[in-house]
């Protein structure tokens, strides 16, 4: 089939460009000497996450117990949920979980601690868990060094919690101004992120694992100091218009969006049959990934979506109009692909121009 036949809006993923991400991300964790653990709320597809297995990845991450239980599913049997998981609901499902894979997840206060003690009370294994150390993005994990001393303590009289390391996530590189900052801000993460990692060794409890995570510093190809054991970039491997302003190339895009144009009622302004719904809204306002307009013409230099309605994306673009006609197709670069991908029960792998397969969406809106 060729990919002007496939009925629109529909995710695509193109790949040659896919497997050379994938390749490439996996070299750049070899030569530095740590694993490579992808971050699968990206694509939430559990198809892809072989891929990167098969590539080199020693596991991958997920955000949610909800995308663990789809992957796990599938035969993927070493998983690291980086997020707090909290309740007792949720923690008889990792504890379900540990029964037959090896499953991680992270913790950042003694309260969940006494949760998990409880629940995991009884159960084959003990609870693995990694410490998240807030390093500047301003959202979970322990800040002071009082604090961390007070939960190792507490994971350390727990029988059924195991301290397995500590996790950091450098979100803020994002907003960088320039690449120099942006290593700046990495270093700074990474030495922040050791530092808890050697008050842990300090206190008798070794840490198996000290991983960070965010695609930008990788991308750019910064030295990853001494210490660090893993990596989690999760965009890396579709790649968006955000994280291609980082390189100043939008030729690493795997994903785009094939939409339809349905309407060109003046001179510039034409409608294409997809919005929020299948690119959502989003754009990056700042540093190095800030975006322009609400997603990226492929096939086009310098034309972008101004504006979504639900269903509709809207192009103030008069030479772009006069080029197009209803019922031409064209291919959006989404501003943030992981909650487009979140969006779409299915994606399109696609050669050129032909379709090589279709790859079902399995975790998502899987969100708990």
């Amino acid at each position: 089939m060729n990919v002007k036949e496939l009925d629109t809006p529909a995710l695509l993923i193109d790949q040659e460009i896919l497997l050379e991400n994938i390749r490439s991300m996996q070299a750049y964790a070899d030569a530095n000497g740590v694993k490579l653990r992808p971050h699968t709320k990206t694509h939430k597809m559990p198809v892809v996450a072989k891929m990167q297995e098969k590539a080199g990845a020693s596991g991958i991450t997920v955000a949610k117990t909800g995308e663990a239980e789809v992957m796990a599913a599938r035969g993927l049997n070493n998983i690291f949920i980086a997020n707090q998981v909290v309740g007792k609901t949720k923690l008889e499902r990792v504890r379900k979980l540990a029964e037959t894979i090896d499953i991680s997840f992270g913790v950042d206060s003694p309260v969940q601690i006494r949760q998990i003690e409880e629940v995991f009370r009884g159960a084959q294994k003990p609870a693995q868990v990694l410490v998240e150390i807030e390093v500047g993005e301003k959202r979970s994990g322990v800040i002071e060094e009082a604090d961390f001393h007070e939960l190792l303590k507490e994971i350390r009289s727990s029988e059924h919690v195991r301290f397995r390391g500590v996790f950091s996530h450098d979100g803020h590189t994002y907003k960088a101004e320039s690449a120099e900052q942006c290593r700046e801000l990495f270093e700074e993460a990474s030495a922040r992120t050791l530092r808890f990692a050697e008050i842990a060794r300090e206190a008798g409890m070794e840490p198996e694992t000290v991983s960070i995570g965010s695609t930008p510093p990788f991308l750019l190809g910064f030295n990853i100091p001494e210490g660090i054991t893993e990596i989690r970039p999760g965009t890396y491997v579709f790649m968006d218009a955000s994280q291609s302003n980082v390189l100043g190339d939008y030729g690493r895009c795997a994903a785009t969006i094939l939409t339809t144009i349905i309407s060109k009622p003046t001179r510039e302004r034409v409608i294409t049959d997809v919005g929020a719904k299948g690119i959502t809204a989003q754009t990056r306002t700042a540093g190095i990934t800030a975006t322009k307009g609400l997603g990226k013409i492929k096939e086009f230099d310098d034309v972008f979506v101004d504006g979504v309605f639900d269903e509709h994306a809207i192009i103030y673009n008069e030479g772009f109009s006069r080029q197009v006609e209803i019922g031409d197709k064209v291919r959006i670069i989404p501003n943030h692909i992981c909650p487009v991908c979140n969006l779409h029960e299915r994606a399109w792998l696609v050669s050129g121009d032909g379709v090589v397969d279709e790859i079902p969406v399995e975790a998502r809106g899987k969100l708990n």
